[in-house]
């Protein structure tokens, strides 16, 4: 199966979308506001793997991308 190339443009939106929705959903769990959750999450090394397009994690969830969130605070 041919790899399908995106267009740096619609990755970036698509990332941009997944944190939005990864940072509501930790939000809503943590009781934060989703403002500083942003700040945090984009400065974390799940946020930075986010952006690294080689990770394919932007291929999960947001779901999936919350739990790595949480799991990487708690080691920390």
């Amino acid at each position: 199966m041919a790899e399908v190339k995106i267009s740096k443009e619609k990755m970036n939106y698509t990332i941009d979308l997944l944190i939005t929705m990864v940072t509501e959903e930790i939000a809503e769990e943590m009781g934060k506001d989703r403002k500083e959750v942003l700040t945090d999450f984009l400065c974390s090394r799940t946020g930075k793997a986010l952006y690294d397009e080689k990770t394919k994690l932007w291929c999960n969830g947001p779901a999936y991308i919350a739990e790595l969130y949480m799991e990487e605070l708690k080691k920390s």
